[in-house]
Order: C-alpha cells, then structure tokens, then sequence
C-alpha cells in the first residue's frame, strides 16, 4: 500500500455573474441586469444589512431606499439616497 495524494477536488464552477458596480430592481432603469437577480443579492450599508434597497452603488458609496409610504404620481415609491459604504453579494 502506497501513500497517494488524494486526487484534487474539482475546482467549483461559478457562472454567477459578477456583482455590477451599479444595479437597479426597477425593469424600466437602465442600471437594471436581470441576471444579476436570478440569485438573491444583498446589501450592507455601514455594516448593517438592508433588506428595502431598491439601487446601488458601490463606487459612489450610496443606496435608495423607500421613503416611508409615499408615492410619486405614477404610483411608484419615492426614494432617499442613504450615503455611506455599500458592500454587496449573493446569498
């Protein structure tokens, strides 16, 4: 009986798509990439995961939120922009 090395475990293949500097949950933006949610992303502004973010960006260091229950003319949430350091992944 030898002492073979195990043969290696096979690299995981990871066909995510890497997370965009800038994404939108809105269809209608032009920062919106469908692909990137076909997993969940989530987002950490200063430390603390946010669960309401509907835009990002990493680069500018800001996320828009929902403000409270108010809506614009169309029906659509109004947004606040939270400034801060964003962090973003897939769960």
């Amino acid at each position: 009986m030898t002492d073979a090395d195990p043969a290696p475990a096979p690299a995981p293949t990871n066909d995510l798509l890497a997370i965009p500097d800038r994404l939108s949950a809105d269809p209608s933006s032009p920062h919106h990439v469908a692909a990137a949610f076909e997993r969940d992303v989530a987002i950490r502004l200063n430390g603390r995961e946010r669960f309401d973010v509907e835009e990002y960006c990493l680069s500018e260091g800001w996320v828009k939120v929902p403000s409270g229950k108010t809506v614009d003319r169309r029906g659509r949430a109004m947004l606040i922009k939270l400034k801060g350091k964003v962090e973003a992944f897939y769960r």
